[in-house]
């Protein structure tokens, strides 16, 4: 059954009540307006635009044309934080053949494009965006050359099923200390090209997320929590001394993977599919320890449990919930970590709120849930909504993301270039003909 994203305050209450689920809520959006400073920036409001892949870029890994578009288009948007896209740290993790790829070749592209944005946020609302970089190992989704090349933590029965990946690509503690290197490097270059941030990323089941569950794995990244979080906490302490106190250091995490232990992060070893945040918090401590300056918060595998990490009114498969009750576990769940971690917590998985996403942000912002407004889908296809939610106005349902899945669908084909068809349809409408529907 599809459900339509509710287009007034009205729907939303009819909808949690027929899907049992309750949100806080709030008509008051000045919280939206309140400065905060991270890492040494300071934040002109609490909204961010989550890393969105084009899949775009040229086939050196620099940003082309769709992607500079979509970065301007950001750039106007008026959010407080960028979230640059997924950026490679290696060849061999690059998810597409025309995924970004930071080397010595494209430095100067990227420099050039977080300046673009910088002065495009100036010019249009007179203030300079944060703009954070997404650094990144695709893991076992890795396509560097177009064909599945995975690189993976340990084969994992869920995902391979009857058809489980050579051991000869599951990567040697040797490789994730090489990994180490490129993170931590990476973080001064970007600091060099005038990003604010770097996030070394942990999510949706990349290679640094998939070692968070490698219970079995052997070795100095595998079974212990310790050996589990080294990678990622070590790359978090490296980069953080290496970049100094006036540059944020930020991971994309996932708190929970949705499937069970011990293939599974977030969830009970002793069975099920709830999610049980004991390891979570544990790391989410230790990130601090080590000197991480702010987090943003995920769930799920968007290959896998899409409807986990971004619920939908239309995508792949009949979830096995309503999608408000997959917000409702997002957000409670994100307000859960808030509790006892320090540094500022950016929420998730909130389109599928439609209109009253800010009021419901409001609501749990207040109460302390979380510190920022984290918006993915969105802001493909309403990417001023930022200046909207700032004025106090309510989003126009008109612009909504409607949560159609085709972006997904596009990026799924070969060679495909996300975007909104619905909102955007003069670019991507076509794209969409071709590749998924084969038409011309």
């Amino acid at each position: 059954m599809a459900y339509n994203v509710p287009q007034s305050k009205e729907a939303f209450l009819k909808m949690c009540e027929e899907s049992g689920t309750a949100f806080p809520y709030s008509e008051d959006l000045s919280v939206f307006n309140k400065e905060i400073t991270i890492g040494g920036k300071t934040l002109h409001n609490r909204i961010v635009y989550q890393a969105m892949e084009g899949c775009d870029g040229t086939y050196d890994g620099a940003p082309d044309e769709l992607t500079k578009r979509r970065y301007m288009r950001f750039a106007r948007g008026g959010a407080g934080l960028i979230w640059f896209e997924a950026t490679a740290v290696l060849g061999e993790g690059r998810a597409n053949p025309r995924q970004m790829y930071l080397t010595d070749k494209t430095r100067d592209d990227f420099k050039r494009i977080v300046s673009d944005i910088k002065e495009e946020g100036i010019k249009a609302n007179g203030f300079e965006p944060i703009v954070v970089i997404q650094l990144t190992h695709s893991g076992r989704y890795s396509k560097p050359e177009g064909v599945p090349s995975p690189l993976i933590a340990y084969n994992n029965p869920i995902f391979e099923k009857d058809n489980p990946i050579d051991k000869s690509r599951i990567v040697s503690d040797e490789y994730l200390d090489t990994l180490h290197e490129a993170l931590v490097k990476n973080a001064l270059i970007a600091k060099e090209l005038g990003f604010d941030g770097a996030d070394i990323k942990s999510c949706h089941r990349y290679l640094l997320s998939e070692i968070l569950s490698a219970y079995n794995r052997e070795g100095r990244y595998g079974g212990s929590f310790e050996n589990r979080t080294r990678l990622l906490t070590g790359a978090v302490k490296d980069a953080k001394a290496l970049t100094g106190k006036d540059f944020i250091i930020t991971s994309r995490l996932n708190a929970y993977d949705g499937f069970e232990y011990p293939y599974g992060f977030g969830v009970s070893p002793n069975g099920g599919i709830t999610p049980d945040f004991t390891e979570t918090k544990m790391l989410l401590s230790k990130l601090v320890e080590n000197g991480i300056d702010m987090i943003d918060i995920t769930m799920g595998n968007p290959y896998f449990n899409p409807h986990v990490n971004r619920p939908y009114s239309k995508g792949g498969y009949e979830p096995p919930e309503h999608p408000l009750v997959g917000v409702q576990r997002m957000l409670d769940g994100i307000s859960e970590l808030k509790k006892d971690t320090p540094v500022p917590i950016i929420s998730s998985g909130i389109t599928f709120l439609g209109s009253v996403s800010a009021n419901v942000c409001a609501g749990y912002m207040e109460k302390g849930g979380f510190d920022m407004a984290g918006y993915g889908r969105q802001t493909l296809a309403y990417p001023d909504c930022a200046n909207a939610i700032t004025s106090g106005a309510n989003l126009d349902a008109k612009k909504l993301c409607i949560c159609c899945s085709k972006c997904t669908e596009i990026m799924r084909k070969p060679g495909g270039t996300p975007g909104c068809v619905v909102r955007d349809n003069e670019v991507y409408m076509p794209l969409y003909k071709k590749l998924v529907l084969g038409k011309e």
